[in-house]
């Protein structure tokens, strides 16, 4: 099977979406709360107090997609897998969010749905194109 035309502008453009996730990542691990609580009060207090088991689901969320876009590039199908991982980890992420902590009263949703709405696009995507390409055999 020959590759589609687009199959290297929409892989390139996973990878760098999955590159910001990963700089998201460790920017908001590593960020100073004192810093950040003097701007944010609330968002300090939400990292402070963000279970470790999520945090480690946040990073395996954003490295599964960033592995999952290099493979897509190398054609390989182990990229479906771990954009599935991806995709599972980021629904849980913001399951936990929007579920089990007061954001929704604290802050609007239209403030604080964009963002997590255009990731669970994004991860959605990448698993129908990963799966479209194995199918059309590109991946192996």
């Amino acid at each position: 099977m020959t590759t589609p035309k687009y199959f290297l502008p929409v892989s390139i453009l996973f990878l760098l979406w999955s590159l910001m996730g990963e700089a998201a990542f460790f920017m908001q691990l590593m960020m100073d709360l004192d810093a950040l609580a003097k701007t944010d009060p609330y968002q300090a207090k939400t990292f402070a107090e963000m279970p470790k088991w999520l945090w480690g689901i946040y990073g395996v969320a954003t490295g599964a997609g960033t592995v999952g876009s290099i493979l897509l590039l190398l054609k390989r199908a182990l990229a479906l897998p771990l954009f599935l991982l991806s995709l599972v980890c980021v629904v849980i992420q913001f399951g936990y969010t929007f579920g089990a902590t007061d954001l929704v009263a604290m802050k609007p949703l239209a403030e604080t749905a964009p963002l997590p709405a255009a990731i669970i696009i994004f991860a959605l995507l990448e698993v129908w194109f990963a799966s479209a390409m194995k199918k059309k055999g590109v991946l192996a």
